[in-house]
């Protein structure tokens, strides 16, 4: 799906003010004869709950798996406020044109991940996290 396929609740519930600069930066992307695809958009909780377990079995403990997934009361993803992009094309445009939308990378082991950071049009994205652990949000 791309983030124009509003029939899809992962683009349809994400936040407007995101979804609006996201539908903006694929319009020029596509000028450069890139598409973003949406691996990830909104989530339930619940689907939230399911990749954090199943994040846990293939890592082995909760600690290594909060390096990937967060849990539903803290993820981006179940209030709307967080996409992952693909394909790779997609991730390059975007870590080179982003932050002109106020799209930022906010995990160096997570390129497809995006949020919205609106002051970054201005002053730039900020430094990235190594990871969702060392992002205070993540420490509810």
């Amino acid at each position: 799906m791309t983030i124009f396929d509003d029939e899809f609740p992962a683009v349809a519930n994400l936040d407007p003010d995101l979804l609006a600069a996201l539908r903006q930066a694929a319009t020029d992307a596509a000028d450069d004869g890139g598409e973003f695809h949406v691996k990830s958009g909104w989530r339930t909780p619940a689907y939230q709950d399911q990749l954090l377990r199943e994040a846990i079995s293939e890592y082995g403990s909760k600690e290594e798996a909060a390096r990937w997934v967060a849990t539903a009361d803290t993820s981006p993803h179940v209030s709307g406020d967080a996409i992952d992009i693909g394909p790779s094309d997609a991730t390059t445009w975007l870590s080179e044109h982003g932050a002109e939308y106020g799209l930022c990378q906010i995990y160096r082991n997570e390129p497809w991940h995006y949020e919205l950071r609106p002051e970054a049009i201005d002053d730039g994205c900020p430094p990235r996290y190594a990871d969702p652990t060392h992002d205070p949000r993540m420490r509810q």
